[in-house]
C-alpha cells in the first residue's frame, strides 16, 4: 500500500515543479513498473487519511488514483498508516497464504492531527506489517499561504519518519529530488517483486510437501492393508 502526502507543504518548490507533482509522477512511474502479479494499494492523506484505491492487480486505476490527488490542509500520518492497515485487511483472503504486504509512507512532514505515530505503529507491530516511509524534500523548502504573504518554511522532519521505519521493522528512506524518489521506488519496487517470489516459490513447496505426504500416507495404507 502506498500513502502519499497531500498536505500543503507539499506545493512548496524545492522540488520543480512542486513536491506534490514530482511525487506524482514518480509514484505512476512505479506503479507502471511493478509486476502484474503484485498488488498496489493507493491511500493518500493531508488532515485525513482516504483509501483511494484497495490492494489491486489493476494498476491502471492505482496510477489513474495518483495522478487525480490534491492538496488539503494537515498532517495525519498515524491516520494513513491505520488506513493501510485497514485497507489490507479488507483486501485480504483470510487465509494464510496470504502474500506478504506493506505499507509506504512518503511524506515531507510530521503528524499534526488525528491518532498519534505512536499508536499506528504499535498497530503495525500487532500485524506485523512494516510500514517503510520516504522522507521526501529538502529543509529550503517554502510555500505561500493565501492570507499569509510571508513565505513560510516547510522542511522535512526525516527523525518522526525514520522512526517509524525502524519501530516497525520497515525501510527508511531520503529524496531530495525527483531523481533520487526514483530510485527510492526502484529500490522498493526490486525488495518487493523478490519478497513475492520467494514466498510463491515457499509456498510451492509446502503444496508439494504436503502432496507428497498425501501420497505417501495413502500408499502406506494400502500396502499394510494387504498384509496378513
Amino acid at each position: 500500500v502506498l500513502a502519499i502526502d497531500t498536505s500543503l507543504s507539499m506545493q512548496a518548490t524545492d522540488v520543480a515543479p512542486t513536491r506534490l507533482d514530482s511525487a506524482k509522477a514518480a509514484a505512476v512511474s512505479f506503479i507502471e513498473d511493478l509486476p502484474d502479479r503484485i498488488r498496489i494499494g493507493i491511500i493518500s492523506f493531508n488532515g485525513v487519511a482516504t483509501i483511494r484505491v484497495l490492494p489491486t492487480h489493476n494498476h491502471e486505476a492505482a496510477a489513474a488514483a495518483v495522478t487525480s490527488l490534491e492538496l488539503g490542509p494537515a498532517t495525519a500520518i498515524g491516520e494513513a498508516i491505520f488506513a493501510g492497515l485497514d485497507s489490507l485487511d479488507q483486501a485480504s483472503s483470510g487465509d494464510d497464504d496470504s502474500p506478504p504486504a506493506r505499507i509506504v509512507v512518503m511524506s515531507d512532514g510530521e503528524t499534526t492531527v488525528g491518532r498519534s505515530d505512536e499508536e499506528a505503529v504499535a498497530a503495525a507491530q500487532q500485524t506485523a506489517v512494516p510500514v517503510s516511509t520516504i522522507a521526501f524534500g529538502t529543509d529550503e523548502g517554502l510555500i505561500l499561504l493565501p492570507d499569509d504573504p510571508r513565505p513560510i518554511a516547510v522542511p522535512v522532519n526525516e527523525e518522526r519518519l525514520r522512526a517509524i521505519a525502524e519501530s516497525t521493522g520497515g525501510q527508511f528512506y531520503t529524496a531530495a529530488s525527483t531523481g533520487e524518489l526514483d530510485r527510492v521506488y526502484e529500490n522498493i519496487g526490486s525488495s518487493v517483486a523478490l519478497e513475492t517470489v520467494e514466498d510463491e516459490i515457499a509456498q510451492s513447496y509446502v503444496t508439494l510437501g504436503l502432496a507428497l505426504m498425501t501420497i505417501a500416507a495413502s500408499a502406506s495404507l494400502t500396502w499394510f492393508s494387504r498384509l496378513p
